[in-house]
């Protein structure tokens, strides 16, 4: 076993950032790479490094559900959108002492970690008598006042590096009056300037309630939400990528790329390859563009054309035959998590068990005669190990535990019988040996590519210098990202402006709404135009690991190259 001692001081001095005192970190059976990442200094906008100004947009409105966003947020509706441009000889805010609380919220994505040094270094640079608190293992860590202070010496292990384990995450809901009177506590007992929610569309809807209540209280803490999720789907005019989709669509592409030369390799297998993504198939396209499967299952395209469990099943049998007709019984299928919802059958059984199991677990020989008759039909023509699945414990959300749905496993099953039945009928008969993957945690904890890495320490500057500023109900945005990261342009865009209201448990609750894949944008539109060369084909494409040296270690995704320009308001 390996000790190594790494000075922080000198390291910092190194990268232009001087401490009061030495800050010497023990790090046990370090790997080169970690050793390396640590040196890495993430790039930052000049604009974050000094005195700076303030712009306003004009105040927001909503095209839909106005009344009751606004009932639900009487004081944060429609505030202007604002922007951190060069100090013109007005009024500078910087320099003031703040205590700042800092949240993981949901599961993780790699990058993480960075906003929080990136927060830290802007309080710390600002005014080294500011304070920043780390709360434990979520949402639940600011209920129950369980905190950590941060400090050079606690970060310094974790900058550039994967995962959330500096204070943990969860997926607690802050909802409850008694939750919100334990929050209270927890803030007033810190003196908080300023809380960072670090999380995806519910943990930001979250952040905006939590703005909301403190304004209603006069509390002095203001709410700034940071965009986090691999999936890709809290994305709109000013946020044009969430952090972590860039590292964890390359994870996921090198692991797609494998299976599509394992398949040439030995001719004898279907790779059917569930993906993370929900609620939209972000992540599906992107490793479509990289990797270049045989057939990629785009859930929005499924939905548009209303396809059906059946019709779905029957396309990708038709590949299966058309190729082995060719004399090539192998291929790669890639299907985002969230399908089955996509399916407009399965879909509104989906809905109904939602609501049927909204007070809690049913058997399911209570659930079936509660159900509609075609949602009854669907139901008991699943297979057993499905029909169990749509019926677990439901999330926090009150939604189906989609990443528990073994999608791979239903479409294998599925394509198994339809080649069988085809058989039977004299038609086709072909060899078909599927081998199933979900390709999901591998990917949410990764060390950040560089673009995360700069990406998210910017985000951590940006929302420091948010609450300086004494904004609220925000989410730091970071915009032109397709630029170097010097020319990249921050602020804040109104978290109630994302929302729009759904059926959450029962009840119509405001929800920061979801992006989906757009189907007449940049990204769709070259996937379309390739995608029937790759389907008789073996035009499998290898991007090969995440490049963190080198001409590729600062290259982002084809969705962000494609996309972002036209995402700018």
């Amino acid at each position: 076993m390996e000790n190594m001692q790494l000075n922080g001081d000198a390291k910092h001095r190194k990268a232009g950032r001087t401490l009061s005192s030495a800050v010497s970190v023990t790090v046990a059976d370090l790997s080169p790479l970690h050793r390396a990442r640590l040196e890495y200094f993430p790039r930052l906008p000049p604009i974050l490094k000094g005195a700076f100004g303030w712009r306003e947009g004009e105040p927001t409105d909503f095209a839909d559900d106005a009344e009751e966003i606004k009932r639900y947020f009487p004081n944060l509706y429609g505030q202007p959108s604002v922007f951190i441009v060069p100090n013109r000889g007005g009024p500078v805010t910087t320099g003031k002492t703040l205590r700042v609380g800092v949240v993981l919220s949901g599961g993780p994505a790699p990058g993480g970690h960075n906003v929080i040094s990136g927060l830290f270094d802007y309080l710390y640079n600002r005014n080294r008598d500011s304070v920043l608190f780390g709360f434990l293992n979520g949402p639940s860590g600011i209920i129950k006042n369980n905190y950590v202070q941060l400090d050079e010496e606690r970060i310094y292990p974790y900058r550039n590096q994967g995962g959330f384990h500096i204070i943990g995450s969860d997926r607690t809901k802050i909802e409850t009056p008694e939750q919100f009177q334990k929050v209270d506590e927890t803030v007033r007992s810190l003196d908080l300037d300023g809380l960072v929610v670090i999380g995806g569309d519910d943990s930001n809807t979250n952040a905006a309630i939590l703005a909301e209540h403190f304004v209603a209280q006069k509390m002095k803490t203001r709410v700034i939400g940071v965009p986090k999720t691999i999936d890709g789907d809290l994305r709109n005019a000013f946020v044009e990528t969430s952090f972590g989709f860039d590292t964890a669509v390359k994870v996921y592409s090198e692991l797609v790329s494998n299976l599509g030369y394992d398949a040439i390799s030995a001719k004898k297998s279907w790779h059917f390859c569930r993906l993370m993504g929900r609620s939209a198939s972000h992540i599906t396209l992107e490793v479509a563009l990289q990797t270049h499967p045989n057939m990629a299952l785009i859930g929005e395209e499924v939905m548009e054309k209303k396809q059906t469990l059946t019709q779905v099943t029957k396309s990708i049998a038709d590949l299966i035959v058309e190729r082995a007709e060719m004399g090539k019984s192998f291929g790669v299928v890639l299907l985002p998590e969230g399908l089955v919802e996509f399916m407009p059958d399965v879909d509104k059984l989906i809905l109904e068990l939602n609501e049927i199991l909204a007070g809690g677990h049913l058997e399911e020989d209570q659930i079936i005669p509660k159900l509609t008759e075609q949602s009854r039909y669907l139901f008991r023509s699943l297979p057993p190990l499905i029909a169990k699945q749509l019926t677990l414990d439901r999330d926090p959300h009150g939604n189906v535990q989609v990443s528990k749905i073994e999608s791979e496993r239903l479409l294998i099953q599925m394509v198994s019988d339809e080649l069988k039945e085809r058989k039977k009928a004299g038609l086709a008969g072909c060899s078909f040996s599927p081998i199933p993957h979900f390709f999901g945690y591998e990917g949410r904890c990764s060390l950040p590519s560089n673009f995360d890495c700069n990406y998210c320490y910017t985000l951590g500057h940006t929302a420091g210098a948010l609450i300086e500023g004494g904004r609220t109900g925000l989410v730091a945005t970071v915009r032109h990202l397709t630029k170097p990261p010097e020319q990249w342009e921050v602020g804040g865009y109104p978290l109630t402006v994302m929302m729009d209201i759904e059926r959450r448990k029962g009840k119509n609750v405001p929800v920061i709404k979801k992006a989906l894949v757009d189907l007449k944008g940049e990204a769709f539109r070259i996937f379309s135009e390739q995608r029937d060369s790759w389907r008789l084909a073996e035009d499998y494409r290898c991007p090969g690991p995440i490049q963190h040296f080198g001409p590729m270690a600062d290259s982002i995704n084809f969705t962000l190259m494609s996309e972002a320009r036209d995402s700018v308001a």
